[in-house]
């Protein structure tokens, strides 16, 4: 039976705890922290101090196992995470003094916890490459599909170790490619599918991956439900790739994956508290940034000619139209001559002000607005102009699943994949739209704010 590793971030929190538990000790005597734990304002200085250091480490990509291949990228950038949290610390205690930890227990908490998470996540991550914490898989199939998910991962950096294929040969019947025609390395192919359980037991495999291009009337039921039966889990390829790659696998999902598979559910609890969310998120945004509002103005009208405001009719919730506004970010009568067009990098219709606007996002802040009246949620799809929609509806699959939620000020896409402006990149982003529609909860959808307020401060993806 494999060990599976516990989150790193759950970890994390629970250092966080340790490391403010130690630093009250060493300042104070023992006492005095006992007396401390029974103060009301206790539950609530530990709970910011867990957010601010994970938000932090997340900051500065701590969880990044790909920044994070060696001690000393670790090193560095739990450093740059401890002083994030320093600053994010006295920002809190300026706005709520009452939450002030002490002299001396601040910074012998950050340094306790530097040093924990150090220790801690260089073990993790001696530990995660070992056969002991990986999950050995085995794929059931040798044709392109198979190859594809092969590659994967192999070059992926999950705790996952390819252990080989297996062949889905029924009398004169296949599943796939011939042997002439193998996709897969012929070394790597370790027999039939009617040997699927003793192959299994051979190379220890935990996970057995179905990627066959054909199964009506080919499919080894029978053996696959042996290897179920004996604790071996069972996935089909779109299930494995979209835990992969956080996006799902277009080309090779049929309706009834969508009708079977787990996810696109939505309760009433969570509609309600993802609304009330939005309204308060809004509303803060809105008083925050209101004050701004006339700067912003002069700053355009000096910078180029025509309105301060910018609307422009968007798809909605249910293909509802409406209306979406920005602050201006190009010229007068940009589309004038071409149409409806995308954004181009380097774009000559986008003013001076305006790439800046829209490196930083300050041009999106006016669709609180739209927050507001109920026509976009923060967290979604973004909303696409309807004369792009008729098009992508047309050579897109499921392209009009996009809008079975209200779209949103940011979402998965806009986090994970880089602006687009081809059929491609529109593809590419829909993968990630619909697996956040498959998945949509509040702990995704705390991921991506956090996401967005990284990309945000580091300028990523705006165009």
């Amino acid at each position: 039976m494999k060990i599976k590793a516990t989150s790193p971030i759950v970890i994390d929190a629970m250092l966080a705890i340790t490391a403010l538990f130690l630093a009250a000790t060493v300042r104070f005597d023992y006492d005095h922290v006992s007396q401390m734990l029974l103060e009301p304002n206790t539950i609530f200085i530990v709970i910011i101090v867990i957010i601010v250091l994970l938000f932090s480490s997340h900051l500065m990509e701590v969880y990044d196992q790909n920044k994070n291949l060696t001690k000393r990228a670790l090193l560095i950038n739990i450093a740059f995470g401890a002083i994030t949290s320093f600053a994010l610390f006295s920002v809190v205690y300026y706005l709520a003094p009452e939450l002030v930890l002490g002299r001396g227990v601040l910074f012998l908490s950050l340094c306790f916890f530097a040093t924990l998470q150090f220790c801690s996540h260089s073990l993790y991550l001696m530990g995660k490459n070992h056969s002991r914490f990986s999950q050995r898989v085995l794929v059931l199939g040798t044709g392109p599909l198979a190859a594809q998910i092969g590659e994967m991962i192999s070059s992926n950096v999950h705790s996952f170790t390819l252990t080989g294929y297996a062949t889905c040969n029924i009398g004169s019947k296949t599943a796939d490619a011939g042997p002439a025609q193998l996709n897969v390395p012929q070394d790597m192919v370790l027999g039939n599918c009617d040997s699927l359980f003793t192959i299994a037991q051979q190379v220890q495999a935990d996970v057995i991956v179905v990627a066959l291009a054909e199964r009506r009337g080919i499919f080894p039921l029978k053996d696959v439900l042996v290897c179920k039966l004996n604790s071996i889990q069972i996935m089909d390829a779109p299930s494995f790739y979209e835990l992969i790659q956080g996006k799902l696998m277009l080309e090779s999902i049929t309706p009834s994956w969508f009708i079977f598979s787990d996810g696109f559910r939505r309760t009433t609890v969570f509609s309600i508290s993802k609304r009330a969310i939005d309204i308060i998120l809004a509303v803060i945004g809105l008083l925050i940034t209101l004050p701004f509002f006339p700067l912003i103005a002069l700053a355009i009208k000096l910078d180029s000619k025509g309105p301060v405001f910018f609307s422009q009719e968007r798809v909605g919730n249910k293909e509802k139209l409406f209306r979406l506004y920005k602050f201006r970010t190009m010229g007068q009568d940009a589309e004038k001559g071409t149409g409806a067009v995308w954004a181009e990098k380097n774009d000559p219709r986008v003013t001076r002000l305006g790439r800046f606007f829209r490196g930083s996002r300050i041009d999106e802040i006016p669709q609180l607005f739209n927050v507001l009246k109920g026509e976009m949620s923060f967290v979604g799809p973004r909303p696409e102009r309807p004369e792009f929609v008729e098009k992508l509806k047309q050579v897109i699959p499921y392209y009009s699943k996009r809008h079975f939620i209200k779209p949103g000020l940011t979402g998965w896409a806009q986090v994970r994949y880089r602006y687009g402006s081809t059929i491609e990149d529109t593809v590419e982003k829909l993968r990630f739209d619909l697996y956040y529609i498959k998945n949509i909860c509040p702990s995704l959808d705390t991921l991506i704010f956090f996401e967005t307020i990284k990309v945000v401060l580091f300028g990523f993806g705006g165009r």
